[in-house]
């Protein structure tokens, strides 16, 4: 393999190694062999570093693909195919560190999120392991297959990803970093070592741990090389912007206490050279779209029309405005379209809001009351939140929701309290709560013909069918039915009396009332109601005096 010229990066793993592998072939003290865990370590949080960088450049690489599909795509596709390439590797090394790990039985080591604890592995200074996992008898084991790994690995970015005739130094560098040649050693010159024998035989398994931490190093940087080069062939053909604005976006500018305000900050670039089109309407579904070889584009409906915004000169801005002459979520959206050097960039947006009454509440105070048995409608709301965004949660009390109200049922007497939940920004969150008084519904009033006493005639009296029960000055819809009275009246200086087991008169009564005469009076009275609730109520006795 040709010479390359190394990175510093590069230099100084290398030292490393060479380092690492004189201790190696030392007969090392425990000391040292813990040392190896803190340096395995090192490299462990040097990778992540490296790693995340490359992630960073993924997520240019999105950027810059939203910006122009069809200029970006090739270039994108090869990187997430040089990360994916590198993933696996990655992943296969720890992957033999692990199995490392277990047949040391050192499960201590291990933590959950798949890393491992260098300085709590007990068999450090183990030199079977290493070479049994990753050579074996005949090496066929790991370290064969993870030298092929990197072999291919290297050999794909060289010869298809760092193309480019002036990317001599990248590829060499790449070399460098994923070089698999074996290294003759001068004190078994009669022997033919393999790369792997030089990594993992008759070495110490903290030792080895750490050699396989540096390969991941090297794949890493080899990753961030392949990927800054495809991200530098992006040609700069998208939009040139020219200016730059600081931009909140509040998640609303309709804040209820106890819940936050949140507000996105961030520079927005615009062309103030180039005027875009800005394409609005008030239709749910304000556009089309479509995928064409993989790629989603928007364009405007046929079927509905636009509004289109005026766009002040230098300012590359339009504004939107709308009457709020009508409740209930409203709905707008469209396209701005752009066209720079390389096409027409279009890009889609829609938006809603709410338009609601003013906020208010009136609740007179002592009029909490929940009664037992009833069905007690409660209309709940939370301003500047929709209805559908509402739930609630009430204590001695089973609740329903019916149309835009909920029927609350309580269970015995004493207190409720009705606890208010909105869901705001996908988390529910309690808005307040308030408390009523459980109360049994007060007795009805027994009435006859529509009196509950006085004068009455005697025919009058002799037509009603019967005594019913009547809530006076409820304003719930309740129903209760006399299921039993007695009625009693003087005859010849002595009390007559016949009870009836439902709330009609029986023949008996009946016949006593006509054999009255004016002026006497008849008593209605042990008089039994039952309600919804199924609770039976005695009722106060009527009087009635016949004219």
């Amino acid at each position: 393999m040709a010479h390359a010229k190394e990175t510093p990066r590069q230099k100084m793993i290398g030292m490393m190694y060479l380092v690492l592998m004189a201790l190696l072939a030392l007969n090392v003290s425990k000391e040292v062999l813990d040392a190896f865990a803190i340096l395995d370590t090192g490299l462990v949080n040097t990778m992540l570093t490296v790693e995340e960088s490359n992630n960073k450049v993924i997520a240019d690489f999105q950027i810059q693909y939203e910006l122009n599909k069809v200029k970006v795509e090739p270039w994108i596709n090869k990187a997430e195919n040089v990360k994916l390439k590198a993933d696996s590797i990655v992943k296969f090394i720890q992957d033999c560190k692990i199995e490392m790990i277990n047949e040391a039985k050192d499960f201590e080591a291990l933590r959950e999120d798949g890393t491992i604890d260098g300085e709590l592995i007990e068999k450090k200074d183990n030199v079977d392991i290493p070479a049994h996992v990753m050579i074996g008898d005949n090496n066929d084991k790991a370290g064969k297959e993870l030298r092929l790994m990197i072999e291919d690995f290297r050999n794909y970015l060289v010869n298809n990803i760092v193309t480019a005739a002036n990317a001599d130094p990248i590829r060499h560098s790449i070399e460098a970093g994923l070089d698999t040649e074996a290294k003759k050693s001068e004190k078994r010159s009669t022997e033919t070592p393999t790369w792997e024998t030089q990594h993992f035989d008759n070495s110490p398994l903290a030792g080895v741990l750490t050699i396989m931490s540096g390969l991941q190093i090297n794949i890493r940087n080899a990753e961030s090389e392949a990927l800054k080069y495809l991200y530098s062939q992006i040609d700069a053909g998208s939009v040139k912007f020219n200016t730059l604005d600081a931009t909140v976006i509040p998640n609303s500018n309709y804040i209820i206490r106890g819940n936050e305000y949140r507000a996105q900050v961030f520079l927005a670039a615009s062309d103030t050279t180039a005027t875009p089109e800005i394409y609005v309407t008030s239709n749910p579904r304000p556009y089309d779209s479509a995928i064409v070889d993989g790629i989603v584009t928007y364009s405007r409906r046929d079927d509905i029309e636009y509004q289109s915004l005026d766009v002040a000169k230098g300012t590359g801005k339009g504004v939107y405005t709308a009457p709020a002459s009508s409740l209930g979520s409203k709905f707008w959206g469209g396209l701005i379209e752009l066209t720079g050097p390389s096409g027409k960039i279009v890009k889609p947006f829609r938006k809603s809001y709410l338009v609601a009454e003013g906020a208010i509440t009136v609740a007179p105070i002592k009029m909490n009351v929940f009664y037992l048995g009833v069905d007690n409608p409660v209309e709940v709301s939370v301003a500047g939140v929709q209805p559908d965004k509402i739930d609630i949660s009430v204590t001695n009390a089973r609740h329903e929701k019916r149309g835009g109200a909920y029927i609350i049922k309580p269970i015995r007497p004493g207190n409720a309290y009705v606890v208010v939940y909105a869901n705001i920004d996908g988390r529910r969150r309690e808005m307040g709560r308030k408390e009523f008084r459980v109360k049994t519904v007060p007795n009805p009033v027994a009435m006859v013909n529509n009196q509950k006493g006085g004068l009455m005639s005697q025919a009058q009296l002799l037509g009603a069918i019967g005594v019913v029960a009547e809530m006076e000055n409820f304003d719930f819809d309740l129903k209760f039915t006399v299921t039993e009275f007695t009625v009693s009246a003087v005859v010849q200086g002595f009390v007559r009396e016949y009870t009836s087991k439902s709330n009609r008169f029986t023949q008996d009564q009946k016949n006593l009332i006509r054999n009255l005469n004016r002026g006497q009076s008849v008593y209605i009275q042990d008089i039994k109601a039952v309600g919804p609730d199924g609770s039976t109520r005695p009722l106060s006795t009527i009087n009635f005096k016949l004219n």
